[in-house]
């Protein structure tokens, strides 16, 4: 992929950049019934570095309806790589064109902790674009919006989600950020990526 020279100015890009370069990832070893998924971890510089999170539509028997999220989803045949299926559907999805991104590496791949959801393995990448990027959200999203990084690292985002289960209320960690709650697979992406950047 080509070198995005907005990305690398600075600091903690630059931070982030050294440092998953400098890790090897780990892999979910699939299991039978499991399909792979790809999201992308999206980040723009403007003043600071911004992470790009969407909204996702409200559909019937989507587990994951309504949930804040990266865009992403499952792989297809036609793909030839996951980061094939990252690009495809953040085009799909937001007609924003990643190929032609800075693309950082990949975190550590990732599998929903309930059985009530479906089996599956995501594959999370981290791109940067330019910051003036146009986003057209699809009907598969709701809404769109960037977060600086600074601001979802503040203790003030630390929140947790509580979900009913038969057994009881559980609750997962989560980060409340412009009226919206980070929660499950996309807070433990969100995690990671925190871990590895420097502000």
């Amino acid at each position: 992929m080509p070198e995005a020279p907005f990305a690398s100015q600075h600091p903690v890009v630059a931070a982030l950049a050294s440092r998953i370069a400098a890790r090897v990832p780990d892999d979910e070893a699939p299991w039978p019934e499991a399909r792979f998924a790809a999201v992308a971890a999206v980040l723009r510089v403007v003043d600071e570095p911004e992470l790009l999170f969407i909204k996702r539509a409200d559909v019937a028997h989507d587990p994951w309806s309504g949930h804040i999220a990266f865009p992403g989803g499952r792989s297809e045949p036609s793909d030839t790589s996951l980061l094939d299926t990252a690009m495809r559907e953040t085009r799909e999805e937001l007609s924003l064109d990643i190929e032609a991104a800075q693309f950082l590496g990949r975190l550590d791949d990732l599998a929903p902790r309930s059985r009530s959801l479906p089996p599956i393995i995501v594959r999370p990448y981290v791109a940067i674009v330019a910051p003036d990027v146009e986003i057209i959200p699809s009907r598969e999203v709701a809404a769109s919006f960037w977060v600086p990084l600074r601001t979802i690292q503040s203790p003030d985002a630390v929140a947790e989600y509580p979900v009913t289960t038969e057994s009881g209320v559980i609750r997962f960690p989560a980060y409340a950020v412009h009226g919206h709650v980070v929660w499950g697979l996309t807070e433990r992406i969100v995690r990671q990526l925190l871990t590895l950047c420097s502000l």
